[in-house]
Order: structure tokens, then C-alpha cells, then sequence
């Protein structure tokens, strides 16, 4: 006990603390963060709580990815984090582990195009939140689809 009030003094070292502080951060960050899925059906139900008697609280369309937080006990719900932050649960029935991307636009539109580069001509415009499968990744670039089999590149920045 003495080494230690020695040592760091009656507050502790600073150092430590942040040290301790960063590796619980990374690890309860990366956790959250480190499991997506995506929905694999046309339309599917968020609800309130894990079960089909839930509230439905909003849809998702196919391709929509999702953060998972939590299951419930038997596995087959999953408590669900949005790219706007919303949360609710869904079946896992609907789900799949596919690489996909959504909209999430600074400005009203984004620019999808022929290429991976802004010297690629636009072929259409996406407005926020409109879900799309990855189909390649290219420096900072990502050819994706939609569920509709429009196809095109984006730059990364502008999807979750």
C-alpha cells in the first residue's frame, strides 16, 4: 500500500486512468459497433420488444443495415441500432450478413456514378437513407446495387 501512495500519490496516476479509460472505451466501442447485418427481405417490421406482439415502430427495405446491440434469450430477436441512432428489435429471420451501405447525404442528394471517381459521369441521384448491397470497395469508393438493380459508385463518406 505505501508503494502505491508512494508511487502515484493519494489520486492516482493521471496516465492510468486514461490508459484504463481509452481500453474500455475501445472495447465496449468496437462491441457496438462490430456486428452488422443487413435486412434480406422486402419490407420488414421494427418493433417495440422482441416478439411478433409488439408495437411496430417503423419498416426498414431490403438492404437496410443495421447495428446489433442485444438479442433476446432465445437468439431470434435483435435488439437494433439505425444509422439515425433509433433503436427496436427485429426478427433474425429477416436478416442477413451482407455487406451493405445506406444514404446519409450532407447536402439533399448524392452524386451515384459510372465509376469509382468524380470524373465518372452521375447516372442518378439517392436522397438520405435509401439502402444499397456492396458489391466492391475501391479506395474510397463503393460499387453498390439497390434492391430495385440500379447500380453505381459512391464515395464513402457518404453512407453508414
Amino acid at each position: 500500500m505505501k508503494y502505491w501512495n508512494l508511487r502515484f500519490g493519494k489520486t492516482g496516476n493521471p496516465l492510468v486512468v486514461v490508459f484504463v479509460f481509452f481500453c474500455v472505451l475501445c472495447v465496449f466501442g468496437d462491441a457496438a459497433a462490430a456486428r452488422r447485418i443487413a435486412v434480406d427481405v422486402d419490407v420488414a417490421n421494427v418493433r417495440s420488444g422482441p416478439g411478433p406482439e409488439y408495437e411496430i415502430l417503423w419498416q426498414v427495405e431490403k438492404y437496410t443495415p443495421l447495428a446489433v446491440l442485444d438479442t433476446d434469450k432465445t437468439g431470434t430477436w435483435y435488439y437494433i441500432k439505425d444509422y439515425e441512432g433509433s433503436i427496436g428489435w427485429i426478427s433474425k429471420s429477416l436478416l442477413a450478413e451482407i455487406d451493405t451501405v445506406i444514404t446519409k447525404p450532407r447536402e439533399e442528394r448524392v452524386n451515384i456514378r459510372t465509376g469509382p471517381g468524380t470524373d465518372h459521369d452521375v447516372i442518378f441521384k439517392a436522397i438520405k437513407g435509401v439502402p444499397f448491397k456492396v458489391l466492391e470497395r475501391k479506395g474510397n469508393w463503393i460499387h453498390l446495387k439497390h434492391a430495385d438493380g440500379d447500380e453505381g459508385w459512391i464515395h464513402k463518406i457518404l453512407v453508414w
